[in-house]
């Protein structure tokens, strides 16, 4: 297309100076004819473009002109530099491409744009680890980065939580998706969308039969679905407990995902601060199983389950085992 020739002959003035028409022509494989009549095009539309004729000649842009060819406004380069997740480039083997990438991107910037998006990389870092989470087990992304490209179904051996012995599944797999640092593989399983997390599948082979994706699901979609199905997971046990003001920013960084409101500070009617000084916050929580309740353990005497009776009795056969374990002389090492 006319457009996509111009530009083309834009960016090679810019990257190569005075080039002869006919080369030019070659290029594009148009007639020199052509070439011609483009650059009258350019020149029309303001563009400082001559042509010399001669055996020396060709065609050329006046000296120190340049053009924003990209079309990128300061806060698109700079966004360009903000990487939302520097962990994905790596565990996808990324980083030497990411960093070749970026250096292309900066030459190719206007001038004036260079330094704001050189600061940018420098001043913003996001790390998408949450505090605290210890060491990841490793994660070989090879094979499953292999088969959200190649559109054929894949079969796994996956170990699901809880569980030693691993199971066998045939997948149609839509891609892979990082969530807090943790990758996982989302496919249809029997037409039916499914998480797998990619460090607990212990192997993965391309079969020949090819994906069988539904019809007009992406992976966007069907991720939504997914994380949807988790978070309106409804709760088994809806426990209510208070927490000391101190302790509570961290309660509340541990057990985001079991809270089912923000929490109640201060003392009111409502609130069974037995203190009555407002030392206390009240948490409402909600469960899977009672047995879960047993996390709040970690928060020792900073914390006390008010309710429902059966989870006040899991807490205190629980802190009664551990009590039970340390009543004693350790045994030799």
């Amino acid at each position: 297309m006319k457009s996509d020739r111009l530009l083309s002959i834009l960016l090679l003035l810019q990257t190569r100076g005075r080039v002869p028409a006919r080369e030019l022509a070659e290029r594009l494989e148009v007639s020199p004819r052509t070439v011609y009549r483009d650059v009258e095009s350019l020149s029309a539309a303001g563009v400082p473009v001559y042509a010399e004729r001669g055996r020396h000649g060709g065609i050329a842009l006046l000296p120190g002109y340049r053009t924003d060819v990209t079309g990128l406004t300061t806060d698109e380069a700079r966004a360009l530099f903000v990487l939302a997740a520097q962990g994905a480039h790596t565990a996808l083997g990324l980083d030497d491409a990411l960093g070749s990438a970026l250096r292309k991107v900066m030459a190719a910037l206007p001038a004036p744009h260079r330094p704001a998006a050189e600061l940018t990389g420098r001043r913003i870092l996001v790390d998408p680890d949450r505090w605290l989470s210890g060491p990841r087990p490793a994660v070989d992304l090879d094979d499953l980065h292999t088969a959200v490209f190649t559109d054929l179904r894949l079969r796994i051996r996956y170990r699901h939580s809880g569980e030693t012995r691993l199971r066998t599944y045939t997948v149609d797999p839509y891609g892979l998706v990082a969530k807090a640092g943790t990758w996982y593989l989302v496919a249809d399983r029997r037409a039916r969308p499914q998480l797998f997390r990619a460090d607990r599948v212990a192997s993965a082979t391309l079969t020949d039969a090819p994906v069988r994706r539904r019809p007009g699901v992406e992976l966007a979609d069907a991720w939504q679905q997914l994380r949807q199905q988790v978070e309106d997971r409804p709760a088994g046990v809806r426990v209510t407990a208070r927490i000391r003001r101190e302790r509570l920013d961290m309660a509340v960084r541990i057990l985001g995902g079991a809270l089912t409101g923000p929490p109640r500070t201060g003392a009111t009617d409502g609130d069974p601060d037995t203190t009555g000084d407002g030392d206390w916050a009240v948490l409402d929580l909600a469960f899977p199983v009672v047995r879960a309740v047993r996390q709040l353990l970690q928060f020792g005497d900073s914390l006390e389950v008010l309710g429902p009776p059966e989870a006040r009795r899991m807490m205190a056969d629980a802190a009664a085992a551990v009590t039970a374990v340390y009543a004693t002389d350790p045994p030799p090492a």
